[in-house]
């Protein structure tokens, strides 16, 4: 029997993914971050320096990595072919490829697959086409969103917390060459489900978005 999954879905900075993983401790549920699958996917490429001009190149890379998501004191670690590779997921030349990635519908669809198997176990669920690709049937599904200089700062500070040396013009830049990426590629594009809650989180606290999605939850469950 499947149990209660929540979709959130959201450009990058908009707190999602904090916010899922904490909402998903609290209601004691599984936390996927499928973000990072992409990310250990385009990581991947990168390592086998696959042609990024090549589709079956990186449709056969990404099949045959093996790739995997542990947690360990509610954080979510991620492995590549035996490998933490958690930070260096969230390196700027990832961010350079990524997008180059995930447009190709093969490779959608593979992780689409193990997203929907490992979500079907109860989890709280975040990316960018859950709501409407992944589980569009989920048990609650969410729109996070955010002021862009405010997605900008929020990524700027967690790069620098992570030890990465970037300029702020930099990733500005990188947000919105993702933004329009996300919402323009053919498959699975970032858009908003029409029955999904949406949340402005440009001036909320993490605790405040979390408070404010229980109330959605805690009424209808």
């Amino acid at each position: 029997m499947r149990r209660l999954v929540v979709a959130i879905d959201g450009p990058a900075g908009s707190g999602k993914s904090t916010v899922a993983r904490l909402l998903a401790q609290h209601l004691g549920l599984l936390y996927l971050d499928t973000g990072a699958m992409y990310r250990a996917a385009t990581l991947s490429c990168i390592k086998r320096q696959v042609n990024f001009e090549n589709d079956e190149e990186i449709i056969n890379c990404v099949k045959s990595c093996n790739m995997q998501l542990r947690y360990h004191d509610g954080k979510l670690m991620v492995f590549l072919d035996g490998q933490d590779v958690t930070d260096e997921i969230r390196l700027p030349i990832v961010n350079k490829h990524i997008s180059r990635v995930s447009e190709i519908l093969e490779v959608r669809k593979h992780l689409v697959e193990k997203q929907r198997e490992i979500g079907s176990q109860g989890a709280v669920v975040e990316g960018r086409d859950i709501t409407t690709v992944v589980f569009p049937d989920a048990d609650f599904k969410f729109y996070l969103d955010a002021n862009f200089d405010v997605r900008v700062d929020r990524r700027y500070k967690e790069l620098l917390s992570k030890g990465i040396e970037v300029k702020r013009e930099d990733v500005a830049t990188d947000l919105k060459n993702r933004d329009k990426s996300d919402t323009t590629r053919k498959y699975g594009p970032l858009i908003r489900s029409k029955d999904a809650i949406y949340l402005d989180t440009t001036h909320m606290g993490i605790e405040e978005v979390i408070a404010e999605m229980l109330k959605y939850i805690n009424r209808d469950n």
